[in-house]
């Protein structure tokens, strides 16, 4: 890989080299603002089709260099109408008015076709938050602010850790929306995701943030099927100077998860040019916050006892029953650390049994609270001649904060860096970057509670002293009610374990979270661990990618060319990732020099063309697209893309698209090998089954819990437990699964957009339908086994045939047994789902600068009638919206932003919790105060001013209200 990465440097310098030339003509003027005549500083100019560019200084004046002329100079600002203007001579006078505007509708994008244009005209839904609009939402921070972009839905998983998703199959671990920053995917390459912004730009250094709903993956590949964000920061060449940011906050204001907390934001930012031909900016920020807390108690099972094998006793559906499972409480699942206590006479009934759980420890308990997270960037730019622009940058995050996957990580000083080289031209461009991952000191929360717990009894051992404490009350009091017996048995049980809020407690966590293993242990001395739970993820990503704008050389169409490669390279824990190349039993065990084995490889590559043409005057224009995408475990898959616009009397644009996409699995998805106690998590290639047989040779966790909730019903009617089985084993499911192959979607959509009213009202509509085809997600199976499986990989030989007698005993209890072997698989669904959806946007500029804006959201699914091999999760509410109504200058100098957002209950669906997620709405609002005279504005703001605590997603944080005082100083340090 090192070699590669080389190679692709060695190129860069050879194109630069053959670009160099030495630019001839001095140009200079001013310019003025066109209703004051003040002087405009800080105004970019750019040579229209080269890289060439500059800025006023503060009399608002510029000189510029170019090879040769005439050319045309392009003046845009803020606030302002962009104009543009012819330079034949270097003698001309150049004295540039620009009148303010309120802009709506002239904003210029790049994502929906990677090539700029006019968002009016953009051939897919596309949203944009440019720099006034980031100064003016009141959200705490530029990422905060796209939860009110119309079609977009945040997931907050931690302060430091947010994902956004559109139209729909929502997770907090999103591997079907990508987010990019000056063109560089910022996934964390093993989590899969992108780490919301803890590596990304400070508030100092972002330029605008455009949002593609929807399929971009016949343009951009790989997994934006949902959807992908592009973050663009600023140049240093463009925006230059010392900028300072500081924003003090508090919240859990109420008292209710923490004493209230202060968050602070520091950044800083400078970036300087010299002659126009080199430049760099360097940006640092440090965060540091109380996290919002996990806490609610919902019972994860919602039938109550019926679902967790204790359907005759209706008085223990309370908080408290034996195998209850709270949302945000961990080691009391369906897991390893259920028992069965038998035997128990109760109520006049001999030999009764009951399905208890291990007490486990709730999330509070298990993470610090205090999150951190520290960004560093730098980049260096070099203008070879007029015509291209050479750059490095370097990115570095720091962060702690929660992550969901199928359990819940607790990210800690977990590094993220990339380095990328680029050269860009006015019609091409070619990056190539590697990125590095090291998860640092994380941790899994649902390892750590079940080793917690093991580590004071076994389950035998608990089990037993529960059972006797049990039965020795209801012997002792006989009108006692049975939910206060368990109570009180559970307490006996629990007797000496590792209570929070101790030293011991303290110790031992510390003790678990640094074991790079997993698994459980079973029966060992009290007071020690085998098992652990630490995330030891290091990984590399390896991306280079080009393209080439061949307009000008095709004359009656424009054409587009470009390519890709990316290479994930995984150094094996023995815990998450293995190499499979090494037999099944030796996979987890470390080498003489301390390796688990070669790195794994996991390629991928594409190429794309697009052509777009415009008829009728430029009324219509068409684009067809198309790209091949290869990763080397699959066959090569083609992606087309087909839109038109049509624009009546300039002013009302209608638009439709068709495209084609797919998704390969993740790596997790793909390669993953995790030994979760009694349950193995796995990809879905093929190979990594081999000698396992889960996929062709298993029964769904579900009708297996299904057949035990009968079997036990059936065993306290009478029959005896084999009888009871059989009788029974039509409910077991046959797995009978194939290997993952990649996600499709078939995507059409439609819109209409439009300025009308002297540019001072928006309409932005959009309608669309998605089909997916081989949804991928989770199951859980069980691999049945004829005796008691011992150690991690029993005997292939045991391993008996679905459907066989000895299969339906083994399936008995099969949640609690070393008789058969658990696994978590990655697999594609076996039937399409279909979801549609439509939102609509609107801004008006009604009065003055006062300005009222909103969209509504709705998304739906069809319902397929039979059920799949897992739930989708469509994860998302059905309405939504928002709306926002502010002034950027009320008075002079002063402006106020004010936002509502609201959203209807829904249904959340999840490997690790599941449940109704109830409807809320939050206010926010800011003011701000400008102080040209220093280059300072202060914001006062406040986000759910209301404090109404609210979740996103089932077992989520409770988020609250967070008020905050920032301070920014732009611009410090210019001429």
């Amino acid at each position: 890989m090192k070699r590669y990465y080389h190679q692709v440097l060695v190129l860069f310098f050879l194109i630069s080299a053959s670009s160099l030339a030495q630019a001839q003509n001095q140009i200079s003027g001013s310019i003025t603002d066109g209703e004051t005549q003040d002087a405009l500083p800080g105004v970019n100019i750019a040579v229209k089709g080269t890289v060439l560019g500059t800025v006023t200084d503060a009399s608002g004046k510029f000189s510029l260099t170019v090879k040769q002329l005439p050319v045309t100079l392009m003046a845009s600002f803020v606030g302002y109408r962009t104009e543009e203007i012819t330079v034949s001579s270097p003698n001309d006078v150049i004295n540039l008015k620009l009148n303010p505007s309120a802009l709506l509708g002239e904003e210029v994008v790049i994502t929906a076709s990677r090539v700029e244009e006019s968002q009016l005209k953009s051939p897919v839904a596309i949203e944009k938050l440019d720099i006034r609009a980031i100064r003016e939402t009141p959200a705490p921070s530029f990422y905060d602010a796209l939860e009110n972009v119309k079609g977009v839905q945040m997931t907050t998983s931690s302060i430091t850790f947010k994902v956004p998703n559109t139209r729909g199959f929502n997770i907090p671990n999103n591997f079907r929306f990508v987010q990019v920053v000056d063109g560089v995917d910022m996934q964390a390459a093993t989590l899969g995701v992108p780490l919301g912004n803890a590596i990304g730009p400070t508030e100092l250094d972002i330029e605008s943030v455009e949002i593609t709903p929807g399929a971009a993956s016949a343009l951009y590949g790989m997994n934006a099927i949902n959807g992908m964000a592009n973050l663009i920061t600023k140049s240093p060449f463009l925006y230059q100077g010392l900028s300072i940011y500081q924003k003090t906050g508090v919240n859990h204001v109420d008292g209710i998860d923490y004493d209230p907390s202060v968050l602070t934001e520091t950044a800083v930012r400078y970036a300087k040019a010299f002659n126009n031909k080199f430049a760099f900016k360097i940006n640092a920020s440090y965060l540091r916050a109380t996290d919002w807390r996990g806490n609610t108690k919902t019972d994860q099972n919602p039938n109550g006892t019926a679902g967790t094998g204790n359907p005759s006793y209706p008085e223990l559906n309370v908080a408290d029953h034996p195998a209850y499972d709270a949302w945000n409480k961990y080691g009391d699942d369906s897991g390893s650390n259920a028992v069965t206590v038998s035997g128990i006479n109760y109520d006049g009934v001999a030999n009764q049994s009951f399905v208890v759980r291990r007490t486990g420890y709730w999330e509070k308990d298990l993470v610090p609270g205090k999150v951190d997270n520290i960004k560093v960037d730098a980049a260096l730019h070099y203008k070879i001649g007029s015509n291209a622009e050479l750059s490095y940058s370097y990115r570095f995050g720091l962060l702690d904060g929660l992550f969901q996957r199928g359990n819940k990580i607790q990210l800690d000083n977990t590094r993220v860096q990339n380095h990328k080289l680029e050269l860009k031209g006015a019609n091409y461009s070619i990056r190539s970057y590697v990125s590095l991952e090291n998860t640092g000191d994380s941790y899994n929360l649902k390892p750590l509670s079940d080793n917690l717990d093991l580590s004071h009894l076994s389950n035998n051992a608990w089990r037993d002293k529960f059972k006797a404490s049990l039965q020795g009350t209801l012997n002792a009091n006989p009108d006692i009610e049975l939910a206060e017996a368990m109570r009180i048995a559970r307490a006996a049980a629990d007797a000496g374990r590792y209570e929070p809020g101790t030293y011991r407690f303290d110790s031992m966590k510390n003790v678990i979270k640094g074991i790079n293993n997993w698994d459980h242990i079973s029966a060992v001395p009290t007071g020690t661990s085998s098992g652990g739970a630490k995330l030891h993820q290091m990984s590399r990503m390896y991306h280079t990618d080009a393209q080439w704008d061949l307009s000008k050389k095709v004359k009656f169409i424009d054409l587009l060319v470009g390519a890709d490669l990316r290479v994930y390279e995984i150094i094996p824990d023995g815990n998450n990732f293995v190499d499979f190349k090494r037999p099944v039993a030796e996979r987890n065990t470390p080498l003489e020099d301390g390796s688990y084995g070669s790195n794994v490889h996991y390629t991928k590559y594409g190429f794309f063309t697009q052509i777009t043409k415009t008829l009728f005057n430029e009324k219509l224009k068409l684009f067809g697209s198309l790209r091949l995408d290869h990763n080397l475990e699959f066959n090569p898959k083609i992606n087309p893309r087909i839109a038109a616009v049509y624009t009546v009397a300039e002013k009302h644009n209608f638009r439709a698209s068709f495209q084609n996409g797919f998704r390969f699995p993740s790596l997790f998805e793909a390669l993953s090998f995790v030994n979760n106690g009694n349950i193995r998590r796995v990809g879905g290639l093929s190979y990594i089954n081999e000698g396992l047989n889960y996929l062709d040779n298993s029964y769904t966790l579900a009708s297996i819990n299904t057949f035990n909730a009968a079997v036990n019903a059936d065993v306290k009617a009478g029959l005896t437990t084999n009888d009871a089985a059989f009788k029974n084993r039509a409910l077991l499911q046959n797995t009978n699964l194939s290997p993952t192959r990649p996600e499709r979607i078939n995507s059409f959509e439609v819109g209409y957009k439009s300025v009308l009213f002297n540019n001072t009202l928006v309409i932005d509509i959009d309608a669309y339908t998605n089909v997916y085809d081989g949804f991928l997600g989770q199951v859980e199976v069980a691999v049945p086994y004829l005796a008691d499986a011992t150690g991690k990989y029993p005997d292939p030989a045991k391993q008996v045939e679905v459907g066989t007698d000895d299969a339906v005993i083994s399936m008995l209890a099969a949640n609690r047994t070393p008789r058969q072997v658990r696994y978590r698989v990655y697999t594609n669904a076996k039937q399409k789902y279909k979801n549609y959806g439509s939102s609509l946007g609107v801004t008006y500029n009604f009065y003055k600068k006062f300005t009222i804006s909103g969209n509504v959201n709705y998304n739906n699914i069809s319902k397929n009638k039979e059920k799949d091999v897992f739930v989708t999760g469509f994860n998302t509410p059905t309405w939504a919206t928002n709306i926002s109504f502010g002034n950027r200058e009320v008075i002079t100098n002063l402006g106020f932003n004010i936002v509502w957002r609201w959203q209807e209950s829904f249904l959340w669906e999840s490997p690790l919790a599941n449940g109704s997620i109830p409807a809320y709405s939050t206010v926010d609002a800011q003011v701000t105060y400008r102080l040209p005279a220093i280059k300072t504005s202060v914001k006062v703001g406040g986000t759910n001013l209301f404090n109404n605590r609210y979740i996103q997603y089932a077992a989520g944080p409770t988020i609250g209200g967070l008020y905050y005082v920032s301070v920014t100083l732009d611009g410090l340090l210019t001429k």
